[in-house]
């Protein structure tokens, strides 16, 4: 059975890029450096030969990986979704009670999460707190540095 990937557009758009990227651009190159390296004789102590051939293995793998995941995506137009409960696509604003520091997240797919821009993959302890939550509760996470608590006051899709 084929599990279905939850993601934005945004993220199956760029997805579809790096995907394009690796077969288009990435590929070709990759093939003329192992016909570049092979032309230089030996293969066996060929540098320049074993080093490309790793990389076409390792861009091979992630054709793969991307084939797959956008196969199974299943795109969500936050857009079009609403309520005043926290899931999937949500963007959510919270304050630290130890610090009184705002912090601003959205919930994104797992292959989309990237922290430093304010995406958190559905499957992280922060957002697996936040899911099915709403404006004026409060949450508990266990962060490394531990437990930290957060009181939600904003909750909207954009």
């Amino acid at each position: 059975m084929m599990n279905k990937v939850p993601m934005t557009g945004g993220g199956f758009e760029s997805l579809k890029e790096e995907l394009r990227w690796r077969q288009q651009e990435e590929r070709p190159r990759i093939i003329e450096a192992i016909s570049e390296a092979r032309s230089h004789g030996d293969l066996s102590e060929n540098a320049e030969y074993h080093a490309a051939k790793e990389q076409q293995s390792l861009n091979e793998g992630r054709i793969s990986e991307l084939e797959d995941l956008v196969a199974r995506a299943e795109v969500i137009d936050v857009s079009k979704l609403s309520g005043s409960t926290i899931k999937f696509g949500a963007t959510v604003v919270l304050v630290d009670e130890d610090t009184e520091e705002k912090k601003t997240y959205q919930i994104v797919g797992d292959q989309e999460a990237d922290v430093k821009a304010g995406r958190i993959s559905i499957s992280s302890p922060i957002a697996r707190a936040l899911i099915g939550k709403g404006v004026g509760d409060a949450i508990e996470v266990n962060a490394p540095g531990g437990a930290r608590g957060y009181e939600i006051v904003k909750v909207q899709f954009v």
